[in-house]
């Protein structure tokens, strides 16, 4: 017997009431308990006053979380984060506040508890619980934009340096960035690269800390920051990066976005894809991270994770060859795809003439 596949009674209770310690997380996070903790121990009354709780909820609270072994007792009435708790601080190099926060927020969560309907009708529970999609939701929502974001941010800070080691883009001249949000990807291409000159394109409400994220980086004067919508368009160049940005959408608009990508590249140029890639077979342990993940676009936004020979069939439809894919980058699921013009592809999608843009 495969010992991944060994589900004890007490594995199972721990998963059927898992949302209840995704909950203690959130409530913990919510108050500020793992940042009040970061410098050392500190008395439970004392941690109540400080973060406006009633002494008793919290010390509820507290007894949850040294349960699920994110918190310690130092002493009695005394408290501790513990060392593996660390990310759930806001300045831990590996931080996971904010997706803590968006995953446990209402709005998300009770859209998990429509998980039946949208396997049953194969569209987004989100949809189902809310009466619109998750981006049209985050539009009327500007905390839980900025949230988003911010865990969108957080996610790809793990991912960023480790593009330039798995792929050499030292050849790049015009790197363009398709919903690259804050910037935290391109800044840390453009800083591999210093030759390059960015652009990073997305709506108003994605780009919001772009800006901000390329001038600490002191990418300003190398790097444009655009917004649009990139279902009708995307700006030039002969690098375009497409990071998370697949899996959110059914195939045949992710077939639109890469003939938009198409018709923008350059001959020579290259399209980096970063996703997860499923397993041909459902019986594979080690990419539990995208069947999970594939598990939660169903919830949130209709689209799906994809096997690397629907990623081919994706990429042929858009006007590209899928010409490798990467071992996943180092401590995530995530690969990068990368993709060649093809030369087969219809005349309509090719530019006549191709500029760098300048910016």
């Amino acid at each position: 017997m495969n010992p991944t596949k060994t589900l004890t009674y007490s594995n199972l209770c721990r998963t059927a009431f898992g949302y209840a310690g995704s909950q203690v997380l959130y409530a913990a996070v919510r108050l500020g308990v793992p940042d009040a903790l970061a410098d050392g121990p500190v008395p439970v009354d004392e941690l109540a006053r400080r973060l406006g709780c009633d002494p008793d909820g919290l010390t509820r609270l507290l007894r949850a979380l040294v349960v699920l072994g994110a918190v310690e007792e130092a002493s009695p009435g005394r408290v501790a984060l513990a060392p593996e708790a660390g990310p759930l601080c806001a300045d831990h190099p590996r931080s996971i506040q904010a997706g803590v926060l968006l995953f446990g927020a209402p709005a998300t969560w009770r859209a998990w508890g429509a998980l039946a309907d949208g396997v049953r009708t194969g569209e987004p529970a989100f949809d189902h619980v809310h009466g619109r999609p998750l981006f049209d939701h985050l539009a009327r929502d500007p905390a839980l934009s900025a949230v988003f974001n911010a865990a969108m941010g957080q996610g790809t800070e793990w991912v960023a340096a480790e593009v330039p080691k798995a792929y050499d883009l030292g050849s790049a001249r015009t790197v363009v960035d398709v919903g690259g949000g804050s910037g935290v990807l391109l800044a840390a291409v453009l800083a591999a690269v210093p030759e390059a000159r960015g652009i990073l394109y997305d709506t108003t409400a994605g780009a919001a800390g772009a800006a901000e994220t390329l001038r600490r980086a002191g990418l300003s004067d190398r790097c444009a920051v655009r917004t649009g919508d990139f279902f009708t368009g995307v700006p030039g160049g002969d690098v375009i990066l497409v990071k998370g940005i697949l899996h959110d959408w059914d195939d045949g608009r992710c077939v639109t976005l890469l003939r938009h990508c198409r018709r923008s590249i350059a001959p020579d140029g290259r399209l980096l894809v970063l996703e997860p890639v499923l397993p041909d077979r459902m019986d594979a342990p080690d990419a539990a991270g995208a069947v999970m993940s594939d598990i939660a676009m169903l919830v949130y936004t209709g689209g799906r994770e994809r096997t690397r020979t629907q990623f081919q069939d994706l990429f042929a439809a858009g006007g590209f060859d899928l010409a490798d894919v990467t071992e996943p980058l180092a401590g995530t699921g995530i690969r990068i795809l990368v993709g060649h013009p093809s030369r087969q592809t219809d005349t309509g999608l090719s530019n006549v003439e191709y500029p760098i843009p300048g910016v």
